[in-house]
């Protein structure tokens, strides 16, 4: 599965400004149907989290991870506006708690599991995302996927912290074995040279 590349803050015409995250949704939006198992490792402002709860169904459930009871709170209130929040069950933890919380049943059924790293834009900076947590997380998360699931990381490397986490993401990427996984990386293009990377693992086809 091939990434396209990330426009970043310069669109396709060189005008407009366009989303990363949009980019990334507009790609997974082909991988996600109704009925769905879901999970935003992240929740952040609930940007992902909206973009799941919508494509999944009624059928479907997503699982949202963050924690600061900002975002949890930010996401809730994100899911509500737009009728979505029966949809989501929202755990103020650690992503690297995502096996502990996911009911069993849904381990190895999980259709597609988005990372946003970094802090929670508009809030504490300090507050990030660590590289050891969220190693044990990606690891968690290879459990969880399901067999024609998706993995999508966004990590950025322009905060205190964000270059180790973006290594560690790409030494883990990186190692996965071939037999079963899929790594692609895509750089932004973006004007400045700390671009965001994003990573995506799929089960290799047997």
């Amino acid at each position: 599965m091939a990434l396209p590349c990330l426009s970043g803050l310069i669109s396709r015409d060189g005008m407009a400004r366009v989303s990363i995250s949009a980019e990334v949704h507009r790609f997974l939006s082909a991988n996600i149907r109704p009925g769905d198992i879901v999970i935003d490792a992240t929740l952040g402002n609930g940007h992902d989290a909206l973009f799941l709860a919508g494509h999944i169904g009624e059928g479907g459930h997503l699982f949202g991870f963050d924690i600061q009871a900002a975002a949890v709170n930010n996401t809730l209130k994100r899911l509500t506006s737009h009728q979505l929040d029966h949809r989501a069950t929202l755990i103020m933890k650690s992503h690297a708690c995502m096996a502990d919380s996911v009911p069993e049943q849904f381990h190895g059924h999980v259709k597609c599991i988005m990372f946003n790293l970094g802090y929670l834009p508009g809030f504490d900076k300090s507050v990030t995302t660590l590289p050891e947590s969220t190693l044990s997380a990606l690891d968690i998360a290879l459990h969880l996927l399901s067999e024609d699931g998706v993995i999508s990381i966004l990590a950025y490397s322009g905060h205190p912290g964000g270059a180790d986490e973006c290594s560690v993401v790409r030494a883990w990427a990186s190692q996965l074995p071939a037999a079963l996984y899929k790594a692609s990386v895509s750089e932004a293009l973006y004007d400045h040279n700390l671009p965001p990377e994003w990573t995506l693992i799929s089960r290799t086809e047997a």
